[in-house]
């Protein structure tokens, strides 16, 4: 996946031009993640570019982005569960110190992690990790961007 979308995610995803997302969701989208080092890891984006933390929103939106969250936590453990035997749970994190967009990550979190990172913060991960062209999002995490998807519309459509 190559292109400037990388450069305006938010701007990207509105005009349809954003190839990682997954679904449009209330107030936001729903993404996979640039890498794939723990399968399944997405990024759910508020759909206000100029939004960059979760109290410039009114109360009504900012609800609706914490139910986006919570439905996109819930599709990706439903399809890591799903497709790895060793998934273990999901953390969600809003964190916002390197981007300056409201987002929200979903990171799944796996048995088969190395020992001294499984319990501990993916942030721990050493830097290669992250730009190591094995974990970069391609065309064989289509089969797990399909399974979160369907999960989401699934969720969507009970609620």
């Amino acid at each position: 996946m190559t292109g400037d979308w990388r450069k305006d995610r938010i701007g990207t995803a509105l005009r349809g031009e954003n190839p990682s997302v997954l679904r449009r969701l209330d107030v936001g989208f729903a993404v996979i993640g640039d890498v794939q080092f723990l399968p399944g890891y997405s990024v759910l984006l508020a759909d206000d570019p100029t939004v960059e933390r979760l109290s410039d929103l009114p109360r009504g939106r900012r609800l609706a982005f914490l139910s986006d969250m919570d439905q996109l936590g819930e599709a990706v453990e439903r399809a890591c569960r799903r497709m790895d035997a060793g998934f273990r749970r999901v953390n969600l994190e809003i964190l916002g110190n390197t981007d300056r967009f409201l987002h929200a990550h979903v990171w799944p979190r796996f048995e088969w992690e190395p020992s001294d990172l499984v319990r501990r913060p993916v942030w721990l991960y050493p830097r290669a990790r992250w730009s190591d062209e094995q974990y970069a999002l391609g065309p064989q995490h289509d089969r797990l961007r399909e399974a979160v998807g369907d999960e989401l519309d699934g969720l969507r459509s009970d609620s």
